[in-house]
């Protein structure tokens, strides 16, 4: 994407793989050359020193380097984008969720909400807490822990859904059920471990992703399309979903292509970043003498 979009690119990974890194590298611009005979051989390049001092380094050179895009933990993301000297697009993680609202189809909140946790939980657009409208949170629950349960999913839920769940039918004895604490809510699992919570109505469940979340990806399931409206309009998040699941937020599913990254900043791009978010623009005009007055 960094070639397609008429940049050049700097590599650094970590030390572990320097060397595989740099073979890589030249092997790409091999590649690049025997396509396009005249490709820039510096086209490509890799940190060639595992020294951490390099990176700020790097970043200090506004003359030279436009954009930094880390790819990492959340500790990497944030130690790059406090010692940069140059913009930075990232997303530090993903707590993404789904909201049933008390008029949801409750088979649907039910694929929705297995499919955003379950069918890749490692990826950054996996559900990590399920809120629940208290009106169906009896009747939605239990009916989750079979299915739930055939991924093995742990749940660490509020006072309130722990009740529901321990008290349903069928019991969650077929899952490790757990109080939830106030550092689960804002935790990026990457793995089947569920926040549960019940909320009582809409205004509540913006509320808690406002606190929680990581303006990543969040969902509601709802028949209502007033209370969706509500819920896409204020929960200010990089991809917001109605009926379906969070996982969709990836460059290939919204038909961009390949993606390079995900974007949870506000400004610039914002979301899944293709070919349009490597590129910036200018102004052309075109005059026959005109002067401003």
């Amino acid at each position: 994407l960094c070639l397609k979009s008429g940049n050049a690119c700097i590599l650094r990974g970590g030390k572990e793989a320097l060397h595989s890194n740099q073979l890589i590298a030249r092997t790409m611009v091999e590649a690049a050359r025997r396509r396009v005979p005249g490709f820039p051989e510096h086209a490509i390049q890799v940190v060639p020193v595992p020294d951490r001092e390099a990176i700020p380094a790097l970043l200090s050179l506004t003359q030279y380097v436009d954009l930094c895009m880390p790819r990492g933990g959340e500790g990497l993301i944030r130690a790059v984008t406090e010692c940069s000297k140059v913009p930075v697009i990232k997303h530090y993680k993903g707590v993404c969720h789904v909201f049933v609202d008390r008029e949801a189809d409750l088979a649907m909140a039910a694929r929705v909400a297995v499919n955003a946790k379950c069918q890749r939980p490692s990826t950054c657009n996996a559900m990590e807490t399920l809120l629940v409208d208290r009106p169906v949170a009896a009747g939605f629950l239990p009916s989750l822990v079979p299915l739930l349960a055939e991924h093995r999913v742990e749940l660490r839920a509020d006072a309130e859904g722990l009740r529901i769940l321990q008290a349903g039918s069928p019991p969650a004895g077929g899952l490790t059920l757990k109080p939830a604490s106030e550092a689960d809510y804002s935790t990026e699992y990457n793995d089947y471990i569920l926040n549960v919570r019940v909320v009582d109505g809409v205004a509540e469940a913006i509320d808690h992703i406002a606190r929680y979340g990581s303006a990543h990806s969040d969902s509601i399931v709802t028949r209502n399309e007033a209370t969706a409206s509500k819920f896409l309009a204020e929960v200010d998040s990089a991809a917001v979903y109605w009926n379906a699941s969070t996982r969709f937020t990836d460059g290939a599913e919204f038909g961009m292509g390949a993606e390079i990254g995900i974007s949870t900043d506000k400004i610039g791009a914002r979301g899944p970043m293709g070919l349009e978010e490597l590129t910036t623009y200018k102004w052309i005009v075109r005059g026959e003498g005109q002067i401003r007055g």
